[in-house]
């Protein structure tokens, strides 16, 4: 928008929140539309971004058929208006897509390792489906399509409570709760900036490739590091406890990201600590924003039960004049 382009958001709410984009809202090249990709949607433009999906693994498998509907039919939807207008149409794909990998790193080239009837299989399928969508409206119907594997990711307005790693790693450690981990700990992830993701989808989109290509930091940490790096950062003394490791969680990602320095010139530039550092600061305005948003709503209900109360003393005293007066304090 700062370039000049107008920008139309969709959106359902169903993970997302208004208040990440509060401060676009009436600006004149940005438009907020609440509206779910399982229905058709009309309108010209040139780029669509298809993001649209619950991300997070306690998210997509608190609603697994909501996931599959987005990532299939609101698939089909975003292509059906890129071929009406003959729009570029980018896929926020995912690293999931890979599964449990037996290859590490895992390139494009990787077909994966994925459970299909797993508690997270409405995730990993819904995503390799959907990139089966943009391949055959590419080769049937000629829509200019990009597909990209997104990794890990964090930063600023994610959601504190959204059950991901970094998010727990976080607020565990701002409350003084203990850091949870689930399994021994030894299962890697490679976690990228926000910033660096965004530079990387902008890439793609303005590139010639229509192949898959992984976004991603290709910095590989063990949770347990993670864990602590995070209990540093955020200077707390919260103990790191083990639970039981959740079923189809993959043993280590890492992305190989060749194709994307090779093809697009892309890599991520912020390391993970200053990511995360920026990242704790936003967690604690969060804090502090739901701590005051509570004090004025018990605030605001003392108020509204206190004039209720006044209110009926009054009505009270009028229909019983032959009562003792109910005294009244203003």
């Amino acid at each position: 928008m700062l370039e000049g382009h107008e920008v139309i958001a969709l959106d359902n709410y169903f993970t997302g929140r208004k208040r990440n984009i509060q401060h676009w809202i009436g600006h004149p090249n940005f438009e907020l539309v609440h509206h779910d990709v399982v229905n058709t949607y009309f309108t010209e433009v040139d780029q669509i971004y298809h993001l649209a999906s619950p991300a997070s693994p306690p998210h997509y498998m608190y609603n697994p058929v909501k996931t599959i509907k987005t990532n299939t039919i609101g698939t089909i939807n975003m292509l059906g208006l890129a071929r009406r207008v003959k729009a570029r149409v980018l896929l926020a794909s995912t690293s999931e897509v890979y599964g449990d990998p037996e290859i590490h790193p895992q390139p494009e080239t990787y077909w994966g390792h994925v459970n299909t009837v797993g508690p997270r299989s409405c995730y990993d399928e819904g995503k390799r489906v959907a990139e089966s969508l943009m391949v055959a409206y590419h080769k049937q119907e000629h829509v200019d399509i990009r597909i990209a594997r997104i990794f890990n990711t964090f930063g600023p307005r994610m959601h504190m409570n959204d059950g991901r790693v970094v998010s727990n790693f976080i607020l565990q450690s701002l409350q003084g709760e203990p850091i949870t981990i689930y399994g021994d700990g030894n299962q890697t992830r490679s976690f990228q900036y926000i910033d660096d993701l965004v530079d990387g989808l902008i890439a793609l989109m303005n590139g010639n490739t229509t192949l898959p290509v992984n976004l991603g930091n290709p910095e590989e940490h063990t949770i347990r590091e993670f864990a602590y790096i995070i209990r540093e950062l955020v200077g707390s003394k919260s103990p790191v406890i083990h639970k039981e490791a959740q079923q189809d969680d993959p043993k280590q990602r890492k992305p190989d990201i060749s194709r994307a320095a090779n093809l697009l010139g892309w890599k991520p530039k912020v390391s993970m600590r200053d990511g995360l550092l920026e990242t704790i600061d936003f967690f604690k305005h969060e804090l502090d924003y739901e701590k005051t948003k509570m004090e004025e709503e018990k605030l605001k209900y003392s108020l509204k039960d206190g004039n209720y109360m006044r209110e009926a003393l009054k009505q009270l005293n009028t229909a019983h004049p032959s009562y003792a007066p109910v005294p009244v304090d203003e």
